[in-house]
């Protein structure tokens, strides 16, 4: 039994720390470990797994340098956060050793460009390049992913799920007491900025909580939603849009929806689900 969490630098400890990937679960992250990324690690284990986290904040799929760059990081906290957490392994990449390796680059469906694929240019293929990397050397039949982040797992499970025959389980979002989803990036929002994303999630779920389908009116009233936080808020939308769980399409909903948001809001890019 692993009782002390142990710290992989390269594929070589890898492959030798671990040698039966089947009972593995494997959570990816890039670090500024929150309780949405303990949730993920919480029901790998209650699966009673053996948890492998990674850290690696990977620059192919950051549209500006300037955003890698400030991508709050801190490894020093997150290894102790991971080590209460009691996760069995922790792995710890460097660029030239993930990247070492030739592999076949993604490129996107012309109608997969949606949501963030449309206004994030190259950010999929650049998620998809690492994961692919990760999934090759992480041969676990498990990969939990956050929901927040829906289009990100529905692109791995569609594309890399498929390829590696393996399970890519979607985790529900976590939230502050203030409803915005949790993530690393609201580090860089300021008071004011966490009250309005607050004001705006909290009426997104209330919206999504009184959503009738039938009411084809929806777009419409998203389309005055959207104009009116704009207004309101002083906050720049790339989309508000209610999509199809399933396959992602904007009509004919044959399963459940989502209504889909990515805005800025004083310089920080805020994406999230409902």
């Amino acid at each position: 039994i692993l009782l002390k969490m142990k710290i992989i630098k390269n594929i070589f400890e890898l492959n030798k720390a671990i040698n039966n990937y089947n009972n593995v679960g494997f959570v990816p992250t890039m670090g500024g470990i929150h309780k949405g990324h303990a949730s993920l690690i919480k029901i790998s284990q209650r699966k009673k797994l053996n948890t492998i986290v990674s850290i690696f904040v990977n620059p192919t799929q950051f549209n500006k340098k300037k955003d890698f760059d400030s991508y709050p990081r801190n490894i020093k906290k997150d290894i102790q956060i991971l080590k209460k957490l009691k996760v069995d392994f922790l792995f710890l990449p460097n660029v030239k050793e993930l990247y070492m390796k030739k592999m076949k680059k993604f490129n996107l469906k012309k109608s997969e460009k949606i949501l963030c694929a449309k206004f994030r240019v190259g950010h999929f293929e650049g998620v998809l390049n690492v994961m692919n990397r990760l999934l090759s050397l992480i041969k676990s039949k498990h990969v939990f992913m956050g929901e927040k982040d829906f289009q990100q797992y529905f692109l791995i499970k569609k594309i890399l799920g498929k390829k590696y025959k393996i399970n890519i389980i979607s985790c529900p979002t976590i939230r502050d007491k203030n409803k915005i989803a949790i993530s690393t990036r609201n580090k860089l929002l300021n008071k004011d900025s966490i009250k309005k994303a607050s004001c705006i999630a909290k009426e997104l779920l209330n919206l999504k909580k009184n959503l009738d389908l039938k009411k084809l009116k929806m777009r419409v009233n998203l389309l005055k939603l959207k104009t009116y936080f704009e207004k309101m808020y002083k906050v720049k939308f790339d989309y508000l849009e209610l999509r199809d769980e399933k396959n992602l399409k904007l009509k004919n909903f044959k399963s459940k929806c989502r209504i889909f948001i990515a805005y800025t809001i004083s310089n920080v890019r805020l994406i999230d689900n409902f």
